[in-house]
């Protein structure tokens, strides 16, 4: 589990149309629509409260728009139930969160196998993927406690847990919020770098301009819809 799947032409991975989800006295997504498609990274931003974190809610199945679709690898998720959106999660959706949310008490190594075991892998394939994962992302499988990892490793990890079932779309929350300038870098150019390697589409919600600079398109979400983002529509 080294290099991905192999390549295969750029089809739709995600799909949302005509999105609505409001809050009392608010709407935050008004007609909102996205398409990312594999090998493509798409970043997000916009001023706080704008709508960006429900919108990856509701792609992540977590929050249910009033209205419109979300076909995730060819499936409408928001007319399947709980138990069916999470085993599709789990088979087509890697997420990043912005704190890693590794459990500490387990061994990187552990931290992406238990992913790969609860998807349904067996411990034999589950751990040999996972130890082959984490060495081609370059963070220590054994000799080092998760606890005691930096952040920039601690968020390499959690890349690894996000691809460790292959998944058709990457979700990534603010991955780099909570890193110093140096592992900022690096862990955005090891995430820009995946759509491609993985053949999966990624999606990243960010308040920095400069993160978001590098994906192949720039959004933002202005009164409930995404749009081309402006200079001037900093994050």
């Amino acid at each position: 589990m080294t290099s991905g799947p192999p390549p295969t032409p750029a089809h739709t991975v995600l799909k949302a149309s005509s999105l609505r989800y409001e809050v009392p006295g608010r709407t935050l997504l008004d007609a909102a629509d996205l398409t990312v498609s594999a090998g493509e990274s798409v970043a997000v931003t916009g001023p706080s409260g704008s709508g960006k974190s429900t919108l990856l809610m509701c792609v992540l199945g977590l929050l249910r728009p009033r209205g419109g679709r979300i076909d995730i690898a060819g499936r409408n998720i928001v007319r399947m139930r709980t138990g069916q959106q999470a085993r599709h999660r789990r088979t087509h959706i890697g997420m990043v969160f912005q704190f890693a949310e590794l459990l500490p008490e387990l061994s990187p190594l552990e931290n992406v196998a238990l992913a790969a075991m609860l998807a349904g892998k067996d411990r034999r394939t589950a751990f040999a993927n996972a130890e082959n994962l984490l060495i081609d992302l370059g963070v220590p499988a054994w000799d080092t406690a998760t606890s005691d990892l930096s952040g920039g490793e601690r968020q390499r990890v959690a890349v690894a847990r996000a691809l460790i079932n292959e998944p058709s779309l990457l979700l990534a929350d603010e991955p780099t919020g909570a890193l110093d300038e140096e592992n900022r870098d690096s862990v955005a150019s090891l995430l820009f770098s995946l759509p491609l390697r993985w053949n999966c589409g990624l999606l990243v919600v960010t308040h920095d301009n400069a993160i978001a600079a590098r994906a192949d398109r720039h959004l933002s979400v202005r009164q409930g819809k995404l749009v081309q983002a402006l200079p001037e529509w900093s994050a």
